[in-house]
């Protein structure tokens, strides 16, 4: 995992330990010796849509780090107090500028390398005009065949829109339980 080992206590800043708690848990966590709090690190989600207009879907090329100049979905982290669903709508809203109407959940992606799930709604376009934000170059529409696959930003992403496509050929949109090792 990327992120740094947790050094003091959230609580009382007390230097931690790691170990596996006294409490029946498995796991080695972040300890406080002083007042015995316990520091679980979770994942963090990354929300996002697969906006549609027609047989085309919305990519936005990254004007940031990391992957500046790549395609991706307009997605990112989710926020404290949001739902999934406002999340991937305000990152939509953000990155491309789009109006659209959110659709069902898509894709459930885990990335535990990096300690992140992806999760992907489907969202129908109501205007082929967009205004990206500062986060995006350039917002815009394309066919399957006109995808710049090799210029994905990341594989959640590469692996989302080709499940969207094949599920566009057979008619039916399923939830895709994706997990990427």
């Amino acid at each position: 995992m990327l992120r740094t080992p947790i050094k003091h206590c959230r609580n009382c800043g007390t230097s931690v330990v790691y170990r596996i708690p006294d409490d029946g848990d498995t796991h080695n966590r972040a300890v406080c010796p002083a007042c015995d709090t316990i520091h679980y690190e979770n994942p963090l989600n990354v929300v996002g849509t697969v906006p549609h207009w027609g047989e085309q879907v919305l990519l936005c090329k990254r004007n940031i780090e990391p992957r500046w100049g790549k395609w991706t979905l307009p997605a990112g982290f989710m926020e404290l107090n949001e739902t999934t669903t406002e999340g991937a709508a305000r990152e939509t809203d953000e990155e491309a500028g789009a109006q659209f109407e959110m659709e069902g959940l898509f894709s459930v992606v885990s990335v535990p390398r990096v300690g992140q799930v992806h999760l992907f709604y489907r969202a129908r376009l109501l205007s082929d005009e967009f205004k990206p934000g500062h986060e995006t170059l350039e917002a815009r529409l394309f066919t399957e065949a006109e995808i710049p696959w090799d210029e994905i930003a990341f594989r959640t992403v590469k692996e989302t829109l080709q499940r969207y496509f094949e599920d566009r050929k057979r008619g039916h949109y399923g939830v895709h339980d994706i997990d990427i090792t």
